[in-house]
């Protein structure tokens, strides 16, 4: 593991890089989120088994400020189980999102599925990071005020494949890989308030 960057978002958010993410995100994020279908025209569903958990977060109460832009804006700490077994589960990604908005903070795939947390402000090896909406290779911490966002969801997604692209790959692309290869995910949802 190698501990991520500290970075405070300028927070001019450029409306190219925003517009053009929504789409993917919207993709991804509408596509999982409600009725779990996955948009490869598969029609498979897609199972919540994961437990989704922190240390330092819980569901439905707010975001602390460590982990914004109001504070050091760290990642947080996460922990999973529940991951589907057997062969099934090849590879984890995580993606850390507003829903309402389409807009993404953080994307994190080939993460080991022999592993069962992500620390507090670290990158795991193996482990890449996609462009989150602000065109970064990074985790974006939220700015709830001018983010204009109410819920930030961080969701943990088993793979049934690797993904095979690069660190820093554009949002829609790791997006729609993910999208392909998810066979079960768990979230943990937190608020601004």
């Amino acid at each position: 593991m190698f501990p991520v960057e500290r970075r405070r978002s300028p927070r001019s958010r450029r409306a190219g890089a925003r517009s053009a993410a929504a789409g993917g995100a919207a993709l991804l994020l509408a596509a999982t989120a409600g009725c779990g279908t996955l948009p490869s025209g598969t029609d498979a569903e897609l199972s919540d088994e994961i437990n989704l958990m922190s240390t330092m977060l819980q569901e439905g109460e707010a975001l602390p400020d460590l982990y914004t832009c109001d504070g050091e804006g760290v990642s947080p700490s996460l922990q999973w189980s529940g991951l589907p077994g057997g062969d099934v589960t090849q590879s984890l990604a995580l993606v850390v999102d507003a829903p309402e908005d389409a807009v993404v903070f953080w994307v994190l795939y080939g993460l080991d599925p022999q592993s069962a947390e992500l620390r507090q402000n670290t990158v795991p090896q193996p482990g890449e990071q996609g462009l989150n909406s602000e065109g970064e290779p990074a985790y974006d911490p939220p700015c709830f005020s001018e983010d204009g966002a109410s819920e930030i969801r961080f969701t943990l997604y088993a793979l049934n494949s690797e993904v095979d692209l690069p660190n820093d790959a554009p949002l829609d692309e790791s997006l729609d890989a993910i999208a392909d290869r998810a066979v079960a995910r768990g979230s943990l949802t937190v608020t601004n308030e």
